[in-house]
């Protein structure tokens, strides 16, 4: 195994995850009191715990994450925060389309985490292939979730 690949490979998808629960936390926030901010509770609550058994796995392995990489992800996610929404202030129903977009981007690639590590899972024994398995199935409902909440806020913002 490749230690050196693997330890940048964990702290990217660390970073990341950085980003993609600050970006549910916000479209959560955005959208409390309506449909999509009950079925985004769920959706952030478990983004939360993929990322602290992402950590677990990391200290599983010896990898530490890596702070900058981190404080780069939250200062990108923040100044994504500043995009045109078709508004001089507020939310606006494109805001609604982008970040479930971003979201879908960013738990496609927490699938393919959990898959990448699936692969080796066999020839590691500090990893754990049923748990892994479990937390790639997660996010395949999350993915599930968001793109019909995605579509629906395609619809709602695009038809007028």
């Amino acid at each position: 195994m490749n230690e050196k690949l693997l330890r940048i490979y964990l702290q990217d998808h660390h970073a990341g995850s950085t980003t993609g629960l600050e970006l549910a936390r916000r479209a959560h926030g955005a959208n409390k009191g309506n449909e999509y901010g009950e079925a985004l509770a769920k959706v952030v609550d478990e983004i939360a715990a993929d990322r602290k058994a992402l950590e677990s796995i990391m200290d599983d392995l010896g990898v530490e994450a890596d702070k900058i990489k981190d404080l780069g992800a939250w200062t990108i996610e923040k100044a994504g925060r500043l995009k045109l929404n078709g508004q001089i202030t507020g939310y606006s129903p494109l805001s609604r389309v982008v970040e479930l977009e971003g979201l879908m981007t960013g738990i496609t690639g927490k699938i393919g985490l959990w898959a990448a590590l699936l692969q080796i899972a066999p020839k590691e024994p500090r990893l754990d292939a049923a748990r892994l398995e479990r937390l790639r199935e997660r996010g395949e409902s999350q993915r599930a979730t968001v793109e019909e909440l995605r579509e629906r806020a395609a619809r709602e913002a695009f038809s007028g």
